[in-house]
């Protein structure tokens, strides 16, 4: 972490429980991040926080420290059964929700809280008998937490803290209507402490807020700038023929440890890793479709090293703390303004440097301006550098695989055993 993203605020500055230090030590904290430093003050006292801040701030550090304070030194009611949560946080993700739960273990490690974890798409019995088995923190996706709720598996009826992660992806995502759903089975707001955590507060997550917050102190960590300030962003304009000799070529010269490269379909995904693996580059593809025990096998030996490059969709773009990736490639520059956003915000992380690097093709150039007018500046322009075009080696084969839920004798494509479960089930169960 560089010192310059640091506040001169100390964790030793809070009046913390020991046990809570012993955890913030074992994470290496000392100092706050700007987003730690000023909602930290507000939420240790009991008080709602509804705080704005980029991506890879501290802020999972932040409110993690604020809901462990709060129910170690709220003791719990002496009705509450073992299956009832004492604080619920919901993240709109798999990944994010994992990341939440890994960084919650370190800093409660020596607290003595159960923490339990709930999302789609794999180990369905064993998160719901953890969850039976008794939980103080209650963390997952909506889908999958939701699901269990209407088993009677768990009740909100004992929440002392609620914490909404990425809320404005929520909406994106199409969770807001579950949110509000589990919101309300909760005390109500002035019964708990509540923490929102966005990267915009849009004039949706602010009535969000409103509605299910007790007068929250609303705090924005340097709202003017949209990107990163240590991310050095550039632009190649290149044909479309170009792109895969380009990439291979930059990657060739910058030695790449850590990389994602980031498409719009799955098929070009596949596509750009043939090309790397046939040209001697370790990759692998991370898209929407992929195994949520792969994926996290995936991300697992990128995050450790050994894996130096990830081709990504944008499942990846958001709510994932990757240490240390040096270089992040729009292969394809994101129809969407914002995602060219979360794209580049996952370099640069917590005070480090970073690049992205673009390429402005002739199927994507037209996203450029509305991006630069998303970002409020000119994306540096550069030629391609000599000697970057590279003369490609044949692609790997691509093994084509079934897709999950395929068609099936006697049954409707998707529907796994001959028929079709219903639908909100089958999002519940892969939320």
């Amino acid at each position: 972490m560089s010192e310059t993203h640091l506040t001169d605020t100390a964790f030793t500055d809070f009046d913390l429980p020991t046990e809570l230090m012993q955890g913030i030590e074992d994470s290496g904290f000392l100092k706050c991040t700007p987003i730690q430093a000023e909602t930290l003050p507000v939420a240790l006292q009991g008080r709602d926080v509804a705080g704005q801040a980029q991506t890879g701030t501290g802020k999972t550090a932040a409110f993690l420290i604020a809901v462990i304070k709060h129910l170690l030194t709220h003791p719990a009611d002496p009705q509450r059964k073992p299956n009832q949560p004492r604080a619920l946080i919901l993240a709109p993700t798999r990944e994010l929700a994992i990341q939440i739960y890994n960084d919650a273990e370190v800093l409660g490690r020596h607290c003595g809280l159960k923490l339990c974890l709930a999302y789609g798409g794999t180990g369905y019995d064993t998160q719901r008998e953890a969850i039976k088995a008794g939980v103080d923190i209650l963390i997952g996706t909506p889908g999958r937490l939701i699901d269990y709720m209407k088993q009677h598996i768990y009740n909100l009826k004992q929440i002392d803290a609620i914490v909404l992660d990425e809320a404005d992806r929520m909406f994106d995502l199409g969770f807001i209507k579950d949110i509000r759903y589990m919101l309300h089975r909760c005390p109500p707001p002035d019964k708990r402490l509540g923490m929102l955590f966005s990267a915009t507060l849009s004039h949706r997550v602010n009535e969000l807020a409103y509605e299910h917050m007790n007068n929250p102190e609303y705090v924005d960590v340097e709202p003017e700038r949209v990107t990163a300030e240590r991310v050095r962003q550039v632009v190649y304009h290149t044909a479309n023929e170009e792109k895969i000799p380009l990439l291979l070529g930059l990657l060739s010269h910058i030695d790449p440890t850590r990389s994602i490269v980031f498409v719009n379909t799955k098929r070009s995904a596949e596509r750009i890793w043939a090309y790397l693996e046939g040209n001697d580059f370790k990759a692998a593809v991370l898209s929407g479709d992929v195994p949520q025990t792969k994926r996290q096998s995936l991300l697992r030996q990128f995050q450790e090293g050994k894996l130096p490059i990830l081709v990504a969709t944008d499942v990846a773009a958001r709510g994932l703390h990757i240490p240390d990736v040096s270089h992040v490639f729009n292969y394809d520059l994101p129809q969407d303004a914002e995602d060219y956003v979360h794209r580049i915000g996952r370099t640069a992380r917590i005070g480090k440097d970073g690049d992205a690097v673009s390429f402005a093709c002739e199927d994507f150039v037209y996203s450029l301006p509305e991006i630069e007018a998303y970002i409020g500046h000119k994306i540096p322009v550069e030629p391609v550098p000599d000697g970057c075009i590279r003369k490609l080696k044949p692609p790997v084969r691509i093994k084509r695989r079934e897709p999950p839920g395929g068609r099936r004798p006697g049954g409707k494509p998707g529907s796994g055993r001959g028929g079709s479960r219903p639908r909100r089930e089958r999002r519940a169960r892969n939320a």
